[in-house]
């Protein structure tokens, strides 16, 4: 089967460098039930790293006299995270090609491999808290097989919101359930025969279209797949796979189930980023600026129209305050913005976030759909 993520080393990396990456990274998407070079794609040093534009996908490039580029050019423009590594701080210059020198660079010395590992998983959405899932379903019709997948997903370190699960007593209930959809990465739609006479799974699939995020739908043998659903990915479940007495899925269904969910959680991760990408080069580009490239920590580098730079952390989810003390972290005395798409959320967690934007000016809030009005007239 085709590879569900695409990671790539380009550049001059050391034997050594590549067989250390590839030990961290096969121990990391190990814990996920991923194995790198089949589902986690792997390629060293080839004349040109092309991804899928559905899959989740970063690369990283090792710096040295004469490097090889490939297509890094190509893979800026497309806005894929490029990762520079340098040997030493002292080096960047030498090392690192001018094209890639505006973005972040790490340094090898400076936790070697294990940092660089972590910076490459963190680009391709393959960090634990970065999985994150929501079961929609009806009680009534699914509730065993919605517990059953709740359990099978959560040993793959996914963070899965299961509605008897995820909200504390005491909360307003459905402001925090499309709050917490805002922060998945899929909608796993159990489509029962009566799914969409509830007002609330109904519009928990409306919403999730709304928002961008993918839908994997599970049909059970006797459901007949809505026409609202002809964009959903699809995963049907034979008559066998259904215990009638008990509710539960046949063990063997449960697994091919969490594999396709990989599959569509890597195309929403890469959708998502893409268009919030896309969105941030829309916006620099009408008002006069550019978009330079992707680096370390999905940051967007861009230039403003009287040449002043800025990176820009674009957040698919929700953000918090620690995404703000992270973009400000990463790119000390440098002017930062933190794009968000703020559809959904709770409102007291607007004010919160209002809040910290107003006590906190190391890094800005920045919402996507004012992005090119902020940038216009952007402060230090």
């Amino acid at each position: 089967m085709p590879s569900l993520y695409q990671l790539g080393i380009l550049g001059a990396p050391s034997a050594a460098q590549i067989s250390e990456l590839e030990n961290i990274l096969s121990h990391a998407v190990g814990m996920f039930n991923l194995r790198l070079g089949q589902e986690v794609g792997w390629e060293i040093c080839p004349e040109t790293f092309n991804p899928q534009q559905q899959r989740s996908a970063a690369a990283v490039f090792f710096g040295g006299e004469n490097a090889p580029l490939a297509n890094i050019a190509n893979l800026l423009e497309r806005g894929i995270p490029l990762l520079p590594v340098a040997s030493d701080l002292s080096r960047v210059s030498t090392e690192i090609p001018g094209i890639l020198q505006p973005l972040n660079c790490l340094v090898y010395t400076a936790g070697g491999a294990q940092r660089v590992a972590t910076a490459l998983l963190e680009c391709a959405g393959l960090l634990p808290r970065q999985r994150r899932v929501f079961v929609s379903y009806r009680r009534d019709e699914a509730r065993e097989a919605a517990l059953q997948l709740f359990d099978a997903l959560s040993s793959r370190l996914f963070d899965v919101f299961l509605d008897t699960h995820g909200i504390p007593p005491a909360e307003d209930f459905q402001t925090m359930l499309w709050h917490r959809l805002c922060d998945s990465d899929v909608l796993l739609m159990l489509d029962t025969p009566r799914y969409f006479e509830s007002r609330w799974t109904s519009a928990e699939f409306g919403r999730a279209l709304a928002k961008g995020i993918s839908v994997l739908r599970v049909g059970w043998p006797d459901a007949t797949p809505s026409a609202r659903t002809a964009t959903a990915s699809r995963a049907e479940l034979l008559p066998e796979e259904v215990n009638q007495a008990t509710g539960h899925i046949a063990d063997d269904a449960v697994e091919r189930i969490c594999l396709q969910l990989e599959e569509v959680r890597s195309q929403s991760h890469a959708v998502r980023s893409i268009n919030l990408v896309s969105n941030i080069r829309n916006a620099v580009q009408t008002i006069g600026g550019q978009v330079i490239g992707v680096g370390t920590h999905k940051a967007v580098h861009i230039q403003l129209p009287d040449g002043r730079n800025v990176v820009v952390y674009p957040t698919v989810g929700v953000p918090t305050s620690t995404t703000l003390h992270d973009a400000s972290r990463n790119s000390p005395n440098q002017s930062v913005a933190v794009v968000y798409d703020h559809i959904g959320l709770h409102p007291r967690w607007l004010g919160h976030l209002e809040w910290l934007g107003q006590h906190i000016h190391s890094a800005r809030w920045v919402k996507a759909s004012e992005a090119g009005w902020q940038f216009a007239d952007w402060e230090a």
